[in-house]
Formats: structure tokens, sequence, C-alpha cells
């Protein structure tokens, strides 16, 4: 099937452009200012729109297998779909944890019947595994994931010995979730004396405090340099720690990145207030000045990624205070246009968003054919609308727990259509099921 998409502006790798679009096998074949004049199957006219990448969301947790109640494959790869997201890396807290190969490959098993969009799997780090990273498969996982703060999913790794066996034995990208847990549960001590077993939602950044993330990452930092680890940080959440990245143009060429997520770019403390234990998340949501340095951080190369650390639970298990509700938020499907809010608030450049939400994802992990329009690359490809104001319902809602913290918002951007490798995989509001992703692949050396 030969597909033309034709009258969209363009957006990729720095510059905005008029051009036209073939695809054909699932592979973009040509990108051109002139319309081709030869027959097409199917033309989609962008007019008025503008065409990018599809996006790539390094940081999501599908849930499945083992706690399908909340989410699972089939129903967040929908979501991700329906918000312009053509590839994701799922997280291994599942049940069981994606702890041993074995593991690993039921989840590629899962996803080759379920997944509607491209994936694949961060393994897992525990206190005992570091020998089995060498019996993976380099090309078909983005890296190993290692908490080195508690969250949901028990997977802490806390003894000095482990950590530097990790940071040691890793070859691939390290991402890190880091929260320093000593503090942490001094701090839960201390809120707890002075206001009850479960303190309000309000509390939480006080408990995950800034000096509790700063700890960790400064020390995820020095473990890095030492062994000469790739080291990814994910979910950046104060300005603090901003200063352990060097601000340059090229950041992802860098052996230290850092991830920033979605909501602690939209969001700050103060919307606990109306919003409650829906935007709890570990590490904490913080001040609004995290919030605004965060945002310069998007530009000068200090953050190199943003993600969403997608997380759905159901809303009765986000019921409660700083112990009680989980922590976690459903964000995918509406990424994209939060962060194209952010562009038109001036943040940052529709440019620079392609760079961070999928040329830089791309870079980073050594996606293959992904990331880019260019011809010879998968045609991936998300096409979203200005001007076109629509407000967040539940009965849109595609995440199986039916809620999102953005419930209610108005939007000015709309996405269109998303490609998937050349399907269309949802375009007028309708996501194709029939559709199923691929699993991504690697090339580690060129990240």
């Amino acid at each position: 099937m030969k597909t033309l998409i034709k009258g969209g502006h363009l957006v990729n790798e720095g510059r905005i452009s008029d051009g036209f679009i073939v695809v054909e096998n699932g592979n973009i074949i040509a990108i051109t200012k002139q319309q081709p004049e030869a027959s097409f199957d199917e033309t989609i006219d962008a007019s008025g729109c503008y065409v990018l990448p599809g996006l790539i969301d390094d940081h999501v947790h599908f849930r499945e297998p083992g706690l399908t109640a909340k989410a699972d494959i089939d129903s967040e790869s929908r979501a991700a779909a329906a918000g312009g997201v053509t590839s994701y890396f799922d997280m291994p807290n599942c049940v069981p944890q994606t702890t041993t190969p074995e593991t690993l490959e039921e989840k590629f098993r899962l996803a080759s019947q379920k997944s509607h969009v491209n994936y694949s799997f961060f393994y897992g780090a525990t206190n005992d595994n570091a020998d089995s990273f060498a019996q993976l498969d380099a090309t078909r996982i983005p890296g190993i994931k290692l908490f080195m703060g508690s969250s949901t999913g028990n997977m802490l790794v806390d003894r000095p010995q482990s950590l530097e066996r990790i940071f040691k034995t890793c070859k691939l990208p390290l991402m890190a979730h880091c929260e320093d847990t000593g503090i942490i549960d001094r701090n839960m001590k201390e809120v707890q004396q002075a206001w009850g077993e479960d303190p309000q939602v309000s509390m939480h950044a006080l408990i995950r405090s800034e000096e509790a993330c700063l700890a960790s990452s400064a020390k995820a930092v020095e473990l890095a340099k030492k062994y000469g680890t790739r080291l990814h940080i994910a979910h950046i959440s104060t300005a603090e720690e901003l200063e352990l990245f060097t601000a340059c143009c090229d950041s992802v060429s860098t052996n230290i990145t850092a991830e920033a997520c979605v909501g602690h770019l939209y969001f700050t403390q103060l919307d606990h207030e109306s919003l409650g234990a829906k935007i709890k998340v570990n590490p904490a949501i913080k001040t609004p000045v995290d919030r605004f340095l965060l945002r310069e951080a998007l530009n000068d190369g200090r953050i190199s990624v943003v993600a969403t650390d997608h997380a759905p639970h159901l809303l009765e298990q986000k019921q409660g205070g700083c112990v009680k509700a989980a922590s976690g938020m459903p964000l995918i499907q509406f990424s994209l246009v939060t962060m194209l809010e952010l562009v038109d608030e001036g943040v940052l450049t529709i440019e620079r968003l392609v760079e961070l939400m999928c040329h830089n994802p791309a870079r980073l992990f050594g996606v293959q054919q992904r990331g880019f329009l260019r011809e010879g690359y998968r045609a991936d490809i998300t096409i979203v609308r200005p001007h076109a104001p629509w407000t967040v319902t539940t009965d849109i809602i595609e995440s199986k727990c039916k809620w999102s913290p953005m419930e209610g918002h108005e939007y000015q951007w709309r996405v269109e259509r998303t490609l998937c490798n050349g399907q269309s995989v949802y375009a007028d509001g309708v996501v194709n099921d029939t559709v199923i992703g691929e699993e991504i692949r690697f090339n580690h050396s060129q990240s």
C-alpha cells in the first residue's frame, strides 16, 4: 500500500518545512517539496496541521502481567496511539517482576499479540541479578532499570555492594529512579508524628523531599563517573538536581543524562489542593520554582528527554493521603497535547518538543529507524492540528483505569492521526485495534 501525506508543516531535526511524505510497506520512501505525480492507494490531507515523527515514550508502566485490573498492554497502547505515541519502553515492576530473561521474554510475547504501537521493555536490576545482564540481547532492550529509592513494586536496590556491582557491570544504558529511602523514612516519621498516620497528600513533597532526590541522584552520578556507566536519571523533579547535568546543545552525547516527566513540568504541589492524590507521584511534584527551572532546563540541554512515567491505578486506589493513596497517574494519551500547550505559552518551541520527545529518545537509546522523519525510516508519524479546541471527558479516555488528572481541561491542539509503521492506528478520534506494533530494535554502539 502506498500512502501520500500532503499539505502539512513537517517538524524534523530543528526545522519546520512544508512538504510531502510518501509511505510504502511501512517505510518512509520519499520526502519531497513538490507533490509527487505517482498514484496512491491513500492520500492523507494534513493541511493546516503539523507533521511530527511518532513520539517515543521512554518511561511507562503498562501493568502487564500481574496488575491488569488497572491497566494492560492492549488498553494502554490504545491510549498511546490516541496521544500520538508510536513507541514505548515499559518498566519492570509488574508481577512477576521483569528481572529474569524468562520474564522478559514473556512480556515480549504478550506485546506481540496485544500492543497497538511499537514496544520494548526495560530489564529490572535487583540486589542479586547483575550476573544475568550478560545473558540479555542488547538489540532488543533499551537498558536496565534501577530503583535507588523505594517505589511501586518493591524493587529497591539499597545494598552498597550491589549498587557498585550494577554500575560496574552494566554495559547498557542504566535508567535510575533516584530517591534516598533513609531520608524519606525519616521525613515520613516526622510528618506522621505531627499530622497523624496518613498525612494529607499536600505533605507528599515534604516527605519525598528535594533532599531525598538530590542525595540519591548525586550518588548515582558519582557511581556512573567512577565506572563510566551510561546513566539516565528518570523523572528529575528538583532544581537542585539540575546542577548535576551539563547545559549543552547536544546533551545526549554525554554519558549522564536526565529525563523530565510531563507531570512535573505541568503541575506544582499547589495543585494537590484541587486534584488531591490524582497527581500523587514518586518522586513528588515539587514547588512552582522547581517547575519553572525544570522548564528552563528543557532548552539548555540539561534535560534530554520528556516522558510520562504513565502509571495507572484504579481510582479507588488513589484515595487517601501520603500513606494510603497509590502513587502514579495516567498521562500518555495527553502528554503531547499538554506539551504543545507549553509551546503556546512560550516555554519551548515545537522544534525543541520534537527533539525531546522523538529525536533524543531515539538517539539516547540507539533506537533503529525511528524517531525522525527520514527516508528509509519506519513510518511512525503523528499529525496534530492547532486551534482545534476540545475538552477531556471520561468517555474518551482509553486507559483502562478510566480517569485522568486532565479531565475537564480544554486543549487547543488535537491529535488528528497517528501512523505506526505506515498504518493509521488512530484517526478521527478512533483507535484501529487491528493494528499491532513492532518490536523495537536497538544499536547501543550508536547511542
